[in-house]
């Protein structure tokens, strides 16, 4: 999976590669800990910047606390306040110990300072993932499109709804997943939807036995640059994703999103997210009042322009570290 992703948004071969594989949260991230502990001691770096909230920004940034060397954390100082969520943990447990914080929104600088966050370590840069989407927009421009497989069913129309699930929140209990589905299949009725399922999302639909419409157009998970093509026209996007919120909001995309709450507050305070949470009334209420207010002005959150990554490297090389 990873070799797609490093391919789909032609990143340069890594120069090292842990080999951690998947697993439980506990194994996956023991695997990496083990890993990096012994580049870091081969390569000695003097600062390891690590991104986002999955296990292995956990991971990597205990690993190189306890070997003495200063962390970066990217996108810093995002919270859901949901400890239910293993991304909650990774984010809190990163940012405990992060020496440097890049910030993606103004929450986020708030949330470090009510940690006690010394002020200078804080850096409102904006959100580096945004960088890639402009750019991944601009490679389509020149993409022949008709390669993807979506091509020919996606055809001239933009009346669509382009769908993500698969937090375990949403599709690990029979009961939620089943009320999502009855507010697809409501909404499948009104317009057509797009899902490339993801396999966790797959494998309980088969062990829950779920049923949705024929209007629901099941995909297989999707590229980067495919899905870009696909949610870039839709009418609305509908996920359960803390990436897709953002960058739904960088393009004035409407999204519902399926969840009770979010880290990225920017996201409803720019006017294009609304959370809708996993029961099916509340998702068909939010669905109505997206489509309602479909058109309407937003506003492209402070940085998010694609010059981010640069502030970060300015910012590191003015920190000292060397």
């Amino acid at each position: 999976m990873s070799q797609a992703f490093f391919e789909d948004l032609e990143i340069p071969k890594p120069a090292f590669f842990l080999n951690a594989g998947p697993g439980s949260h506990a194994h996956q991230t023991a695997r990496i800990m083990v890993e990096f502990e012994k580049l870091c001691e081969e390569e000695k770096p003097d600062l390891v910047i690590v991104v986002g909230d999955v296990n292995s920004t956990l991971a990597c940034s205990i690993v190189a606390k306890k070997l003495l060397i200063k962390v970066a954390h990217v996108e810093a100082g995002l919270r859901s306040f949901d400890l239910t969520m293993p991304e909650e943990i990774n984010r809190m447990v990163t940012d405990a110990i992060s020496d440097y914080f890049f910030v993606t929104e103004e929450s986020a600088v708030t949330n470090l300072m009510k940690e006690g966050k010394p002020p200078e370590t804080i850096h409102f840069v904006g959100h580096v993932m945004i960088d890639n989407l402009l750019y991944q927009i601009q490679q389509l421009k020149t993409y022949d499109c008709a390669r993807f497989s979506t091509y020919n069913l996606k055809g001239n129309t933009n009346d669509y709804i382009f769908l993500t699930l698969h937090r375990p929140s949403n599709v690990d209990s029979k009961e939620t997943f089943e009320g999502i589905a009855k507010a697809l299949n409501f909404i499948a009725e009104d317009r057509q939807i797009f899902f490339p399922v993801h396999p966790r999302t797959k494998k309980m639909m088969e062990q829950f036995d779920i049923k949705l419409s024929d209007k629901i157009e099941l995909l297989p998970p999707l590229g980067f640059k495919e899905s870009l093509f696909l949610w870039k026209y839709a009418a609305l996007v509908m996920t359960d994703s803390g990436g897709l919120q953002e960058e739904t909001t960088a393009l004035g995309v409407p999204c519902v999103t399926l969840r009770d709450n979010t880290e990225r507050p920017i996201t409803i305070e720019m006017g294009t997210n609304v959370l809708a949470g996993n029961k099916k009334e509340s998702i068909l209420d939010a669905y109505r009042a997206t489509i309602e207010k479909k058109g309407k002005a937003f506003s492209v959150p402070p940085k998010w322009d694609g010059q981010v990554a640069e502030r970060i490297w300015k910012n590191i090389l003015n920190s000292g570290v060397r």
